[in-house]
């Protein structure tokens, strides 16, 4: 995304936990959990463990290299192991990522960057729902002409209209809490999801990495996608309803109706007397833009056998813009509920 088109579409903060250095950083502390959960339940030396912990602290990457691999491996795994271990003793390379395939590290490292963005992405909901309880205070029992089908149709109250738009959103923040106990858990299964690589530790394993990650522990899930594909859909249904708001608040604001008005609307090259609804705009836009995205990641539930490079790439063009695209339209509804003015 350029610069210009991220200033009205995208959203730093979240864009920040996606980006390759925060793939990168939680890919290696997911690695050295792994070699800390593995000493801690004997697959691996404890000295082992210790000196993996070091050369991933003191770790700084050789990125263009990382690209190389990652165009001929499909995944930037093998190339980081590879600059690991030529940091490591060589009586300690053994242990690192053993047991483990290279979908154990990004798969866990998306969830401990998916958690991230949850952290951000669930205050702003609530940031949303109070500036509607604000409004529906102050104007809640003011008339407001209710329409149909384009046309107008019946008095009503702004009251039940800020409620229409409260109401989903209240839901989508629950389900939201609700579902970072099935989403956000450790994946670990080796080569082909059975823990058979571990040596008989695998489930300990899992339970010790789990519980130094902060995530839930979970059997292996290398090849079912259901909880990704369900935060994806969670995703599009709460940018849908802010694109709803979007909708409403621009036909609102048309000088035909002049239910409301906009303070700080987007100006004009050639007509100095227009503040156009340009947050309202947007949010439709990405509304429309996230339930395209949701039914591309709905393909990436069909893996084939017992791991799918393509639809695991597939998650991988879908669900970080879904995740940023949710940022931006919560940050632009946060910011077209401060411009209203009802009037």
């Amino acid at each position: 995304m350029t610069s210009l088109l991220s200033a009205l579409v995208g959203d730093d903060s979240i864009a920040a936990l996606l980006n390759d250095a925060a793939q990168l950083h939680a890919m290696l502390a997911v690695e050295r959990t792994l070699a800390e959960a593995s000493a801690e339940v004997g697959w691996i030396a404890a000295d082992s463990a210790i000196a993996i912990g070091e050369v991933v602290a003191a770790f700084s990457p050789d990125w263009d290299k990382l690209k190389q691999g990652m165009a001929r491996d499909g995944v930037v795994v093998p190339e980081l192991l590879a600059q690991l271990r030529r940091r490591l003793p060589e009586d300690h390379r053994e242990a690192l990522h053993k047991g483990a395939t290279s979908q154990d590290i990004i798969d866990t490292a998306l969830m401990l960057q998916v958690g991230k963005a949850l952290v951000l992405l669930e205050p702003r909901i609530g940031d949303i729902l109070a500036r509607l309880t604000v409004l529906s205070g102050r104007f809640g029992q003011q008339p407001l002409m209710a329409h149909t089908r384009m046309q107008a149709a019946l008095p009503t109250r702004w009251g039940a209209k800020l409620d229409s738009w409260a109401e989903p959103l209240g839901r989508h923040l629950k389900s939201l809490e609700r579902m970072r106990s099935e989403v956000l858990v450790l994946q670990l299964g080796g080569p082909v999801g059975d823990r058979s690589s571990f040596g008989g530790h695998g489930d300990a394993l899992a339970a010790a990495m789990a519980c130094r990650l902060d995530l839930g522990n979970a059997p292996p899930w290398h090849a079912t996608r259901d909880s990704i594909v369900g935060l994806g859909g969670r995703l599009a249904l709460l940018t849908g309803t802010l694109g709803k708001i979007g909708a409403d608040i621009a036909l609102l604001a048309q000088t035909e109706v002049h239910a409301l008005t906009l303070a700080d609307g987007g100006g004009s090259s050639a007509m100095a007397h227009k503040s156009n609804p340009v947050a309202a705009e947007t949010l439709v836009a990405l509304a429309r833009y996230n339930a395209g995205l949701a039914g591309t990641l709905q393909q990436a539930m069909v893996h084939e056998y017992e791991r799918s490079g393509a639809a695991w790439t597939l998650e991988w063009l879908t669900l970080p813009p879904m995740l940023e695209t949710t940022g931006a339209s919560l940050r632009l509804a946060i910011q077209l509920l401060d411009q209203i003015r009802i009037t």
